[in-house]
């Protein structure tokens, strides 16, 4: 069964020119162990900005012209290096999604008329052919938005946990605490007993957390957080944190804190500061400034890395991933349940207005995109 649709596609060009464009693709017949879903439902979340827009300038978009629907934008000379291995190149965007199987090889032939989540890019479409190791059949009675972010929140979250636990952490700091992940990581540490510190920036968005039974929400735009922080953190014992923020000093103010809720159960000077090894990983870039250390503020037992879903999973091997896939096809109405803001058509995905939207990445403004509403 061969179908054609349109393709949300973002490219890149030596000029500088970012285009934004729906095309019309045909999506051959799925292979035996493949499935061809028509999308229904996709979540546009941080990560997909980074393929979407790239680096490229907002105050510089403008329609496409040529009588196409599109925009094009400008990436400044100075960002144009980080983006080289994609000149040229016209990429679908879009993580992960759902919707319901339409066609499927001979392998796979038991989940036709099934509703299914899915992840593996381009879900930015009205069709995904996919291989069926990389669906989850979503429960009886689940809509294609409660599976249409199944996998980068939820195993985001749970694999916060799980490197804390692999790594010998009893206690972790998580910054952009409110967002969709944070309310998830909140639900998943309060019922697995996992002392979390919330950090976040507005009263607000400490009253949601509280909400969700949080015990430690800081607020960072507060005069006392520093001096919060490191009670929290003394009181819990954290030694991990994930930053959603990525710039500026945030993340080496956990670290110091850290240090100093360390310091208080010295009974001996060194002038190498504490034996508590301290852990920093970015998984975010909300800010994007450099970061900034102060490493004499932290000793010299710490540690600052990146984190990322996909070489997690890889890492922790395949029982692992199976086991934290079938908690979120389990709990996909509680505890890694999503919310929207809106839902729009797929030909609305590139109106400015909306991108704008997309790109303040706020609190209580996730978008669910729908190619059936045109």
């Amino acid at each position: 069964m061969s179908v054609t649709g349109r393709e949300l596609r973002s490219r890149i060009d030596e000029d500088g020119r970012l285009t934004l464009s729906l095309e019309q693709v045909e999506t051959g017949d799925p292979g035996p162990d493949e499935l061809l879903v028509r999308i229904e439902a996709a979540p546009v979340n941080p990560s997909d900005l980074g393929l979407l827009l790239g680096p490229a300038d907002l105050a510089t978009m403008r329609p496409l012209g040529e009588g196409r629907t599109g925009l094009v934008l400008d990436v400044p000379p100075g960002r144009m290096g980080a983006v080289k291995p994609r000149l040229g190149q016209s990429l679908p965007v879009g993580n992960e999604g759902a919707g319901t199987v339409v066609a499927a090889g001979a392998n796979a032939a038991g989940l036709v008329g099934r509703r299914v989540g899915m992840i593996g890019g381009a879900m930015f479409a009205d069709y995904r052919r996919i291989k069926a190791r990389d669906v989850i059949p979503l429960p009886d009675g689940a809509s294609a938005a409660d599976g249409a972010a199944m996998f980068v929140n939820p195993l985001t979250a749970l694999g916060f946990v799980e490197t804390a636990r692999m790594e010998g952490h009893r206690a972790i700091v998580h910054t952009a605490a409110a967002s969709n992940l944070g309310q998830m990581l909140q639900r998943i540490c309060t019922a697995d007993g996992v002392p979390l510190v919330n950090i976040v920036r507005s009263p607000e968005q400490a009253a949601l957390l509280r909400d969700l039974g949080a015990t430690h929400v800081l607020n960072s735009r507060a005069p006392d957080f520093t001096a919060r922080l490191t009670d929290a953190i003394a009181q819990t014992g954290a030694t991990i944190a994930f930053d959603a923020i990525g710039g500026g000093t945030l993340g080496g103010d956990i670290l110091a804190a850290m240090e100093r809720a360390a310091v208080r159960g010295m009974t001996e000077y060194s002038r190498y500061g504490s034996d508590t090894f301290k852990q920093l990983y970015v998984y975010g870039a909300l800010d994007l400034a450099p970061l900034t250390l102060n490493r004499l503020a932290f000793g010299f037992r710490w540690s600052v890395s990146g984190w990322l879903l996909f070489p997690f999973l890889q890492r922790a091997g395949a029982e692992v991933a199976a086991r934290l896939r079938a908690r979120v096809a389990a709990e996909l109405t509680t505890t890694f349940a999503s919310r929207y803001s809106r839902t729009i058509g797929l030909a609305d995905a590139l109106d400015p207005d909306t991108l704008r939207a997309y790109e303040r990445k706020a609190t209580g403004e996730k978008v669910l995109i729908d190619p059936t509403l045109g």
